[in-house]
């Protein structure tokens, strides 16, 4: 299972750069978690667009969505082009049902629902659904792989909640928002600080935590340092283009 950051920031990207998106491989199946802003142009360092099977969204905020949009005209543009035959397949939740309802355009993309209880499986992978606390609804995810037993676990946006716990356990990888700095309150604002990460790191076992929806402010090693206080594990700042190989 191959992992590629495509886009780490929170709210908006910095330069040349994108909002949260990353690309899982595997068996010859890519499936995108997010497809945020700038998302698009990045992507197409790392694969031909019409050949990305699916899109998984956490919820319709734009830093997690803002290029489905364009992405959906790539595969318009690819299918007339005789690229794919291929619609791309969006996976999305319907608690914000105007926000699914703007999903799609059949016939070049096939939109299907999820919910908590939901087990979506694709190719090598088999997606679970928590429920985060965030002001949008919103789902972590966990991904399994059929191919090599390893699991990645990418909680989107949330507060820290006791459900991540067990919903992480023993995670190969942790990807973690880390919105702000140990010492600032992130839960009104429906995100973790990076005393929580290192938390929920800890307490779910998991073996290595990626730092993703980086914060526009300070010093991002800051955030690395104030993880390993808790957190004995490997920490990761996310960066565009870097990859783990599980």
């Amino acid at each position: 299972m191959k992992l590629t950051v495509i886009g780490f920031w929170g709210a908006y990207p910095e330069k040349n750069e994108a909002t949260s998106c990353f690309l899982l491989e595997e068996a010859g199946k890519s499936i995108l978690l997010d497809c945020g802003s700038g998302a698009v142009a990045q992507l197409q360092n790392y694969l031909d667009l019409h050949t990305l099977d699916a899109v998984i969204l956490s919820h319709y905020h734009h830093d997690h969505v803002a290029d489905l949009g364009v992405l959906t005209y790539s595969r318009v543009v690819d299918i007339n082009l005789n690229k794919t035959e291929k619609p791309l397949k969006i996976y999305a939740h319907k608690e914000d049902l105007t926000g699914f309802e703007k999903l799609g355009k059949p016939p070049f993309t096939e939109v299907t629902s999820y919910q908590l209880d939901s087990i979506v499986k694709f190719g090598p992978f088999t997606i679970t659904f928590q429920k985060t606390d965030h002001p949008a609804p919103c789902y972590a995810m966990r991904i399994e792989s059929s191919e090599t037993n390893h699991t990645i676990v990418y909680t989107a946006d949330t507060t820290f909640q006791e459900s991540l716990i067990p919903f992480a356990r023993n995670a190969s990888l942790l990807i973690a928002e880390t919105s702000f700095y140990a010492d600032q309150s992130a839960e009104k604002f429906g995100h973790m600080n990076s005393r929580e990460v290192a938390m929920l790191a800890k307490e779910s076992e998991t073996k290595e935590v990626v730092l993703s929806h980086l914060p526009h402010f300070g010093d991002h090693q800051q955030l690395v340092n104030e993880v390993a206080k808790t957190y004995s594990g490997e920490i990761s700042l996310a960066e565009t283009g870097k990859t783990w190989l599980l």
